[in-house]
């Protein structure tokens, strides 16, 4: 999130994370420039009115980067000139301050339903079934009991299936950027993941498997 209003940026950070988001914030242009630039996310929430660069300049640098990370600007502009120009330079959507929280996640859920590899809500690997809207996992029918952060580890190893992801790569997008987690933490979390799943690790069935040097992937496939 792009945004120089330090306390707004921060009550929404509180509340996205609340939502199982996580957050990283900018309070200037060249700053949110950086960290967008640099780092890969799963949509960019952009103010226009910014320090530094601002919103529109970001956004059309971003673009012509071919950096396709859905961005949804925000600004108290609300003429219609305003949002055709911001939609024009790349972005995927416009919300109007002041706007209720409940509409900004509504937006995002919608932009966030748009990952690369078009995946839906529900996500299924083998026998395993995470539903993303209503926080649900099942194994072969079996509810799970995940807490917040193993949703989002198993999640974001389920949206890139069969690739092998670096434990800062599982820090980058299931914490945050400014978070303090020590990569054995990641081992910690997946190995409670294995568990509740009953899941070694081992042999054919495995579905979360450990890439000695590499990271973790996960598949249904004994590969």
């Amino acid at each position: 999130m792009i945004e120089d209003e330090q306390r707004i940026a921060r009550n929404i950070k509180e509340g996205l994370e609340q939502e199982r988001y996580a957050v990283d914030l900018a309070y200037d242009g060249l700053e949110g420039y950086d960290l967008a630039a640099g780092e890969e996310y799963e949509v960019i929430i952009l103010d226009l009115m910014l320090p530094k660069m601002d919103g529109m300049t970001l956004c059309r640098k971003l673009r012509e980067e071919k950096i396709t990370t859905p961005i949804l600007i925000l600004t108290a502009k609300g003429q219609t000139k305003d949002k055709i120009e911001g939609l024009n330079a790349g972005a995927d959507d416009y919300l109007t301050k002041p706007f209720s929280f409940e509409e900004l996640l509504a937006r995002l859920r919608v932009l966030t339903r748009r990952p690369k590899n078009s995946l839906g809500e529900v996500l299924a690997v083998g026998d395993l079934r995470l539903d993303s809207k209503n926080y649900q996992v099942k194994k072969g029918g079996r509810e799970i009991n995940l807490t917040a952060k193993e949703f989002a580890l198993l999640e974001y190893l389920m949206r890139n299936a069969g690739l092998i992801l670096s434990k800062e790569q599982i820090i980058a997008h299931v914490w945050n950027y400014e978070a303090d987690i020590l990569l054995n933490t990641v081992e910690v979390y997946i190995r409670n993941l294995r568990k509740k799943l009953r899941d070694t690790g081992k042999g054919e069935k495995a579905l979360i498997k450990t890439r000695r040097g590499f990271g973790y992937q996960l598949s249904s496939k004994n590969v």
